[in-house]
């Protein structure tokens, strides 16, 4: 029940490893939740915990060169012990001591687990400037300084990242291309019809896609001039940018004894399988109520998991309050490509509208309404969260549909 239990029996303090937006949202609930006692957010990076989601986008265009998540003050008003600069090495759970990259060690009485992602690398390319992983801000800011107009730019990867990071490509003038070995963009999320509907925004702003086909070899002497494709064709590039995924940031905890798989497994509010030592955001395999384990990479998802996690913890949560219908959204160009529900790419797809650029998406399985998408209908997507949470009846949906 909620709100029987008290922050007093919390045995302090909280460690939270990892300084992105999962650790910020998990630090802020554990204040609401009323837990006062000690609490430290560990990161690798020297900059104050950060946004990424414009890195692929406001950043790396210049508009944006600060998406700072809130101020050193806030941090030190909420009491947040921030050490920053020195990644996590090891876990000793036996004795609760968390090791970090500068020699030093924390003690903790909880720890949780919130180091997110690492870009996926290609092996065997070599060491060539002109060359960029996206994950970091200062990552995005040195791409930035080598994008202008008129530039050949190869983008690898049609995932989310890619395609952002082409889109803002070509709002600078640059000459894109952008390969993806699968058969369309983001067909391995979104499925090959809607990918298919993606693929043909990006050729219409210019964009030279090309689906099926990966990276074979960068060429140059110090600095990348040349790129070969999987099918033979060679191409003349000023800069790359890699976007093939990423994988979680667990290596560190290896021998810790912790459940690892891709991802660290925890139950449904976030605990692994020691009591004092939880998972949140993208690094984290929670168990769903449908069954099973997953990990979702989704901005929204570290906030609603926060809460949770945080109400467990504590005991001030709710364990009867409602399953969040999961959201996510991508900018390309000037739309938004909105994403309600959980989506699969082998779910049925029924396309409601597609004016040529504008588009709305039902997905069901089993006969029930399980994810709608939408480009540029904000509207026609948001509507449906409650019939999504119903798993309502999509032919019912569809007879209702406007034309």
């Amino acid at each position: 029940m909620a709100g029987m239990s008290s922050t007093e029996n919390v045995v302090g303090p909280i460690v939270i490893v990892g300084a992105g937006l999962a650790a910020v949202r998990a630090a802020e609930e554990l204040r609401q939740s009323g837990y006062d006692g000690d609490l430290v957010v560990v990161g690798d990076e020297a900059h104050l915990p950060y946004d990424r989601p414009p890195l692929s986008k406001d950043v790396v265009r210049g508009e944006n060169d600060d998406t700072t998540l809130r101020p050193q003050e806030f941090f030190d008003e909420q009491r947040i012990e921030l050490r920053l600069g020195s990644a996590a090495t090891r876990l000793d759970r036996e004795a609760r001591r968390l090791s970090l990259a500068d020699g030093s060690e924390i003690a903790y009485g909880e720890l949780i687990v919130a180091t997110g992602l690492t870009p996926r690398r290609i092996p065997g390319l070599p060491d060539l400037a002109g060359v960029h992983v996206l994950r970091s801000i200062d990552e995005s800011r040195a791409l930035r300084a080598e994008l202008g107009a008129g530039k050949r730019a190869l983008v690898v990867g049609a995932g989310f990242i890619g395609c952002e990071l082409a889109a803002s490509m070509r709002g600078l003038g640059l000459e894109v291309v952008l390969v993806e070995p699968q058969s369309a963009p983001l067909a391995s999320v979104l499925g090959e019809q809607v990918g298919a509907l993606v693929g043909r925004m990006h050729v219409e702003a210019g964009v030279d896609l090309r689906a099926g086909v990966g990276l074979a070899s960068l060429t140059g002497e110090g600095r990348v001039t040349g790129a070969v494709l999987s099918d033979g064709t060679e191409l003349e590039v000023d800069v790359v940018a890699i976007g093939i995924g990423s994988v979680p940031v667990t290596e560190w905890l290896d021998d810790s004894g912790i459940e690892l798989d891709n991802g660290v497994v925890c139950d449904e509010v976030g605990r692994t399988g020691d009591p004092h030592v939880w998972a949140i955001g993208d690094v984290a395999s929670w168990r769903h109520a449908a069954g099973g384990h997953k990990r979702v990479e989704h901005w929204s998802n570290a906030g609603d998991q926060a809460k949770i996690l945080a109400g467990a913890l504590t005991g001030t949560g709710d364990s009867n309050a409602p399953t969040q219908v999961p959201y996510f959204w991508s900018d390309q160009y000037d739309l938004k490509i909105q994403a309600l529900g959980t989506v699969s790419a082998t779910d049925d797809v029924h396309v409601i509208k597609d004016d040529g650029r504008k588009f709305v998406v039902y997905y069901s399985r089993g006969g029930a309404l399980t994810a709608v998408v939408g480009a540029g209908s904000a509207g026609a997507v948001m509507k449906m969260r409650a019939k999504i949470a119903a798993g309502a009846p999509i032919g019912e949906l569809l007879e209702s549909a406007p034309a």
